[in-house]
Order: C-alpha cells, then sequence, then structure tokens
C-alpha cells in the first residue's frame, strides 16, 4: 500500500509556511516565505499590501510542490489555515475589493459600511479558499463573532434579524458556511497553474488559526491548557459548551465542531518582542552567533540561563503594541542597576510575555474552576529549553513541548486527513498525527520567586505607571 500524504496551510501574520505530512504527522518536506509588512496609513489602520497574502502562498506552494520527490497522486488533501480577525472585500469575480484589514486594524471590527463594489465580505480563509477552488464558502469556526453575524450555537449565520442589523451586512454578501473538517471545494484549473498543486485536490475547512494550533497541539480535552507563542499570544482550554456571560475569558469555535476553546486575554505583538530586541542588539552580535553556529536567540539563552529568577529584579511589562483606545500605553522595563546585562534583558522580556499571559490564565481558570494538570506550549518559542522552563517555574506544573511545534499547519493536515477519510474522527487523527517531544519539571523554588514578585509587585505595576503614561502621551502628542 502506497504512503498518503496531506498538506496543511498556515497563513500567518509574518510568514506563510506550508508543509506536506504522512499520515503519522511526520514532516516530509516544508517552504516558508515572510509577508510583507503591514501598511499604516493613518493610526488605527493597519494593511496586507497588495495582494500579499495570496502572493505569499502562490511562492511557497510552488516551491513545496518542485521539492516533494513523492507521488502527487498519494496527496489526499489540502487543509487551510488563514489569520483570524482580518476582514476582506471581494468584488463579484473574487478579488480584492480593497486591501486586507489585518487584525490589528480598528475597522476590522466596526459596523459594516456597504458598497456597490463590495459583493462578499468574509475572513481571509473565505478569501483564500475562493482563490483555490473558485467556491465562496469558508469554514464556520473563523467566523469571529465580533465582526460577522455568527450563531455560535448552531455553528451558522445568525436567523436573528436583530442580530444581522446589529452587524449591517446583508446576508446575501456573506459566503457559505461549513464545518471544519469538510471539503469547501477543489483545485482548480487556473489554481492549479498559480500555485503548482493538481487540478482535483480537495481543499478542506479548518477554523481559525488560534483554533487550528490547539488541535495539532492536541488540545482536545478539558485538563490541559496551552500557551501559543505566536505574535499575539495567548493561553487557552477545552470546553464542551458555549459560554456566553465570562468575564476573563471568551469562548472560541474548536476544530471539532460544536466543541469549544476558552481564551484568555492574550499580548498583541508577543514574540515580536524578542525580533525587536534581537534586532536592536545588532549585526555584529548576529554575526558572533553565526560564527559559533549558533542561532541569535541560542547565544541570548546562554547568556540568560545562569541569571536567577526574576532577572535580579529587572521587570518587564510587554506592552509594545497599544490598542486603538488606549494609545498612551507603553511597554516598559524597570529596575535596572549595574548587574544588569544584555542576557538580563533577554530573560526579562520572556519572564515579562510569561507573567503577564499567567494573570490572564490564572483568571480563566479560576473563573471556569478548572485546574490543568499541565501545559502544551506551541510556536517557535518553544524551541527554547530556557523558556520551556521558565513557564514551567512560573506556572508550577509540567511544561510539554511536541515533536512538530508548528502546530497550526499539523492541525490543518489533521482536517484534512479527517475530510478525506484517512482517519475515522478528529480524535482518532490526533492520537495518530500528534507526539510529544519532551518535557519539563517545575523548580519549586523558582515557582516561589515568581509568585513573590507577582503577587507583590508585578500584578500591580500597569496600574501604577497609568498616570504616568497618560501624561507622557498627551504632551509628546500635544500641537503646543
Amino acid at each position: 500500500m502506497s504512503e498518503k500524504y496531506l498538506i496543511g496551510i498556515d497563513s500567518g501574520s509574518q510568514s506563510t509556511k506550508v508543509y506536506i505530512f504522512n499520515k503519522k504527522g511526520h514532516v516530509i518536506c516544508s517552504e516558508s516565505e515572510p509577508i510583507q509588512p503591514m501598511m499604516t496609513r493613518k493610526p488605527g489602520y493597519v494593511e496586507h499590501p497588495d495582494d500579499d497574502l495570496w502572493n505569499c502562498l502562490k511562492i511557497v506552494l510552488k516551491r513545496l510542490m518542485a521539492n516533494f520527490t513523492g507521488n502527487v497522486s498519494d496527496i489526499m488533501g489540502l487543509g487551510l489555515c488563514s489569520i483570524r480577525c482580518c476582514r476582506v472585500f471581494m468584488q463579484d469575480d473574487g478579488t480584492l475589493a480593497a486591501p486586507i484589514m489585518s487584525w490589528m486594524d480598528v475597522r476590522a471590527y466596526e459596523t459594516y459600511e456597504d458598497s456597490d463594489e463590495i459583493s462578499y465580505t468574509c475572513p481571509t480563509s473565505g478569501y483564500l479558499t475562493h482563490r483555490l477552488t473558485g467556491e465562496f464558502k469558508d469554514t464556520a469556526a473563523n467566523a469571529y463573532q465580533g465582526q460577522f453575524p455568527v450563531d455560535m450555537d448552531t455553528w451558522d449565520w445568525s436567523e436573528d434579524p436583530k442580530h444581522f442589523e446589529g452587524f449591517k451586512i446583508p446576508r446575501q454578501k456573506l459566503v457559505d458556511l461549513q464545518m471544519p473538517g469538510t471539503v469547501l471545494g477543489h483545485i482548480t484549473e487556473w489554481a492549479s497553474q498559480e500555485t503548482g498543486l493538481p487540478v482535483g485536490m480537495p481543499v478542506v475547512a479548518t477554523a481559525n488559526d488560534k483554533a487550528v494550533e490547539a488541535l495539532g497541539a492536541g488540545l482536545i480535552e478539558p485538563n490541559v491548557g496551552l500557551v501559543s507563542l505566536g505574535t499575539y499570544i495567548t493561553s487557552m482550554v477545552f470546553g464542551s459548551k458555549n459560554v456566553t456571560d465570562s468575564v476573563n475569558f471568551f469562548t472560541n469555535l474548536s476544530c471539532i465542531p460544536h466543541q469549544y476553546l476558552y481564551e484568555s486575554g492574550g499580548i498583541r505583538r508577543g514574540m515580536w518582542l524578542i525580533s525587536w530586541y534581537k534586532h536592536i542588539i545588532g549585526e555584529e552580535y548576529a554575526c558572533k552567533a553565526k560564527t559559533m553556529g549558533l542561532s541569535v536567540e541560542d547565544c541570548l539563552a546562554i547568556e540568560a540561563t545562569e541569571i536567577p529568577a526574576g532577572s535580579d529584579g529587572l521587570l518587564t511589562i510587554p506592552d509594545w503594541l497599544a490598542p486603538a483606545t488606549q494609545l498612551f500605553r507603553k511597554g516598559v522595563i524597570l529596575g535596572f542597576d549595574e548587574r544588569h546585562t544584555r542576557g538580563h534583558i533577554y530573560k526579562s522580556l520572556l519572564e515579562g510575555i510569561a507573567l503577564t499571559l499567567k494573570n490572564s490564565y490564572d483568571a480563566m481558570n479560576t473563573e471556569l474552576g478548572a485546574k490543568p494538570e499541565y501545559i502544551i506550549v506551541s510556536g517557535g518559542g518553544s524551541n527554547s529549553d530556557l523558556y520551556m522552563q521558565i513557564y514551567a517555574d512560573m506556572y508550577g506544573v509540567k511544561t510539554v513541548r511536541n515533536k512538530m511545534n508548528g502546530a497550526a499547519a499539523l492541525g490543518s493536515a489533521i482536517c484534512a486527513a479527517v475530510a478525506t477519510g484517512l482517519y475515522e474522527n478528529f480524535e482518532s487523527a490526533v492520537e495518530a498525527m500528534v507526539e510529544i517531544k519532551d518535557e519539563f519539571a517545575p523548580n519549586l523554588e523558582n515557582h516561589m520567586i515568581y509568585n513573590k514578585i507577582n503577587d507583590g509587585a508585578y500584578k500591580l505595576i500597569p496600574s501604577m505607571i497609568e498616570n504616568t503614561l497618560k501624561t507622557v502621551y498627551e504632551a509628546v502628542t500635544s500641537d503646543n
């Protein structure tokens, strides 16, 4: 019997990544391509330039298919995952009527304003689905409830006229919705020429990118937590009910139909903060790392490993991207003295991200009455042993990472495996395709130190500095 393969797409905020997996979840080949920097024509406007998401996807798919040495006919299907909370306007032929609004764009959450030039509005997954298949269809699990009139109990467009009126989107300008793990359409001849994919390959519905990542990380039961380390950092636990009255989390649609994810407050430009730090320490340090055969992160981790928990009093508030409604908010690093080095700053950045998320994670689980037994850490940050140990020490529970940390791409492939009948259901697919690589036990002494820092100081800092930041912001933005 010939080997069977699956394509997983992860179209993200910083790059597009595509993989070919075998049925055990092992990577056969992969490609990635950075997307272009966002356009910011005015404060609060954050757009993808040109047709960048599609152009980037075409590039990586062509390279992927050129490098694949197996039999193309053995590729069962393609799972499509793309960025959530974006807003796309399409013309009648499915081409863009305007630049795609990023999830960071304030207009993406505002009431829809109709125009004769706009025939459809949808998330990025609906747009890319049309490009690949010619169908005006999308997954139900990427229709964010703050942007579109989706009914989170039925997983379809709302039948309540008042709900529709609140968004002001005409029904005929919405694409048709399908469940994750179903076939949206098939690769057209035009898309085949553009991407190198074979004509007729099934394109499968997944979900929003965080839900797809959760599936690919193996988060399918309620006694486990997940920390997602990406441009946007958040934490999640699994559930079976649509909770509508929560205070410290929101309910997200899962990749498994009629199951849910509870998602904590998050950090905007989370792991981007590490990229920012790498950039400002300069090319000389990057060259040093290269001569040592290491990445910049690895070099910084070596310097940070022996630094004690709490970075000798250096604390970071990772607020490098202010919400559009609170532009005064800024990132803060405080507590410097003569002991502090480049490694201290690096470790403090990591600790600041982890502490900020921990407070949101704890608030969510307290409200749910949940106490996860361990935490899965996914995303590129999980490659760092230093960071895996920081999470274990700070949260006081075992942390695990999987062999495949590109969980969104693997989650996409799992959806394709279910849709094409390679596996009977999501549970059996996850069991076969998701594999733990290693785990980290908490250092309880460090755990106590982090608790003291957090309870005694860290939780208080944002409210303590708010007036100062407002005053500075008003001063530097004043016309006088």
